[in-house]
């Protein structure tokens, strides 16, 4: 008989702070060397269901448990947060709260210097630790000076440190991830699995990208219960993932939308696995016929215009001889590998930082000696970590905040912040405290808290990291409603699909160089680009050649016009 490693039974558990539970009866055992995934939209219990292993629950968040939790026989109940920890190693989702050490050094040795580990052997440690998660090139810089994607790998490795761990819990390991780190983090996890046979369990949104990692289990769960506990393979030839807003792989569902009826069989795991039969293949064709390329005519009245600039952090570029313009009303994705200076490039245009060299206009006028509040009435920026833009302690007093330093209206600044939430998918929780919400309503509440001022200019850093397909549509619709109304928008994403479907231009940067200008599709279908910037080729590309389509550019075209005419009805 096998002893699992983790078993819940009938366990349930509430916040002190909320009424309902937010998990409850969860009956579900992982056995020793099991690779999990945990999927579900946002608020479902994901990382209620995470924290209550690691120990967070109940001792950082307190609130009533039923039921019972064993982890390696023992009953959570009867063990303190520290035995936990050493059970249990945990990536958070909002790495900045992990973080101890000042440098990446420091903070790689804090667990070995809490061990009394021997300094020469420290040291080795931390080398091997920092080469394997590849940041050994940044062991002395300040963790603060990271972009996202490498604070992500820091965080990886301030718990592989840990040898003796049997359990390796990771939540949202992808979220801030450029596609190929990303490919490079679930390959890593798989390789620690394979080396130690540790028990891993990944919690994530982005489903097709974490499904490179051949997990034995898909665990779904919605509304606090598990709704599916089944193979990768048997939950992509279910509905299961429509039904909870999930997003499933692209081409699965451009094989749904087709008419073809997948089942395990078709091993839809991944796609270079895919098994295509000969109506399959006929199905798509005929899809693809029905394909009409619509009319648009691109803005040209310029608003945004940069020249020359250059950026450096000390001695370190950042950026180098920048030169693009934006014109008012456009939709712009500005995507490359973590650390290209994407996110420096946002903060140098809305003033946070100063160029070193070269000129910024906004609407023909010089930027350089307008503050950062006078740039922040034309230009709104959503940071990728919402914990670095809240302020308040209510979600509604955190959105009403800049209508207020602008001394609007009181009834005018409620109408505009309840519509704003509205958009947000958090209207429900307007009088919640903020500590009450989930990383991904967190992110949600910053894009209100800008989106409620109404800028001529929006720069998002990832508005969509952590959120359900639901909310992903929400969010990029309503964007999209304020571009067709003249609101200029620039996203950063590692949203491969995001970029197709919403944006007309891709701003494509590497190692702080601007190294091309173009559309979506002729970013993604360019090899060279695709492996500079460490972007992924869309897998509609790669199923639009397996099904021997003559014009896979049109074949992803019509996917997302359809796709996006389907979303439509849930609203």
């Amino acid at each position: 008989m096998v002893n699992p490693m983790i078993q819940f039974e009938q366990f349930s558990f509430k916040y002190h702070s909320q009424v309902e539970p937010t998990l409850n009866e969860i009956n579900l055992s992982i056995n020793h060397g099991e690779k999990i995934l945990i999927l579900g939209p946002s608020g479902s219990g994901k990382s209620t269901l995470a924290h209550c292993l690691n120990g967070l629950v109940p001792f950082s968040y307190p609130g009533e448990m039923t039921g019972s939790l064993t982890i390696k026989g023992e009953q959570t109940k009867d063990l303190d947060i520290f035995s936990l920890s050493k059970i249990v190693g945990t990536v958070l989702q909002d790495t900045d709260g992990q973080f101890i050490g000042l440098s990446v050094g420091e903070d790689l040795a804090f667990g070995l210097e809490n061990e009394n580990v021997a300094q020469e052997s420290m040291k080795k440690i931390v080398a091997d630790t920092a080469k394997l998660v590849n940041v050994e090139s940044h062991i002395d810089h300040s963790i603060h000076e990271l972009s996202g994607g490498l604070k992500q790998r820091v965080s990886l490795g301030g718990v592989l440190v840990e040898q003796d761990l049997d359990i390796l819990l990771f939540d949202e390991p992808l979220a801030n991830l450029d596609p190929a780190t990303g490919r490079y983090a679930m390959e890593l996890i798989d390789q620690i699995h394979q080396a130690h046979h540790k028990t891993v369990i990944v919690i994530e949104h982005r489903l097709e990208d974490a499904l490179q990692l051949q997990f034995d289990r898909v665990i779904v769960i919605d509304d606090g219960r598990i709704v599916t506990d089944t193979t990768p393979n048997q939950l992509l030839a279910s509905e299961t993932l429509d039904h909870v807003h999930i997003r499933e792989p692209l081409y699965t569902k451009a094989l749904k939308y087709s008419g073809a009826v997948i089942d395990s069989k078709h091993q839809p795991q991944q796609i270079d696995q895919l098994i295509l039969s000969e109506s399959d293949i006929k199905r798509l064709t005929n899809w693809q016929s029905h394909y009409r390329k619509p009319f648009t005519t691109p803005p040209s009245d310029q608003l945004l215009q940069l020249e020359h600039v250059n950026f450096s952090y000390e001695s370190r570029s950042v950026l180098s001889d920048i030169s693009l313009t934006i014109n008012r009303g456009e939709m712009i994705s500005l995507v490359g590998k973590n650390g290209a200076g994407k996110s420096t490039l946002a903060k140098v245009i809305c003033g946070f930082e100063k160029q070193q060299q070269g000129s910024i206009k906004f609407a023909g006028q010089p930027l350089d000696r307008e503050s950062i509040f006078e740039r922040a009435n034309r230009i709104g920026f959503v940071l990728q970590n919402p914990n670095q833009m809240i302020s308040k302690h209510l979600i509604f007093d955190e959105v009403a905040l800049g209508l207020r330093l602008r001394q609007i209206p009181e009834d005018e600044v409620k109408e505009k912040v309840f519509d704003a939430l509205r958009v947000c998918g958090l209207y429900p929780f307007r009088n919640w405290p903020i500590s009450a919400l989930s990383y991904g309503q967190k992110k949600r509440l910053t894009v209100a808290s800008i989106l409620v001022l109404e800028p001529e200019l929006i720069i998002l850093d990832e508005p969509t990291a952590g959120q359900d397909l639901k909310h992903y549509t929400e969010i990029m619709d309503f964007l999209e409603q304020l571009n067709q109304l003249g609101v200029t928008i620039i996203l950063i994403t590692h949203d491969m699909h995001l970029m197709l479907e919403y944006t007309s231009r891709a701003l494509v940067l590497a190692d702080g160089q601007l190294i091309a200008d173009q559309s979506p599709v002729d970013v993604l279908t360019n090899d060279q680009l695709i492996e500079r910037a460490h972007l992924k080729r869309t897998s509609l590309f790669d199923l639009a050649v397996k099904a021997g389509i003559e014009q896979p550019t049109q074949f992803i075209d019509h996917f997302i016009s359809h796709d996006r005419q389907v979303r439509k009805t849930w609203q």
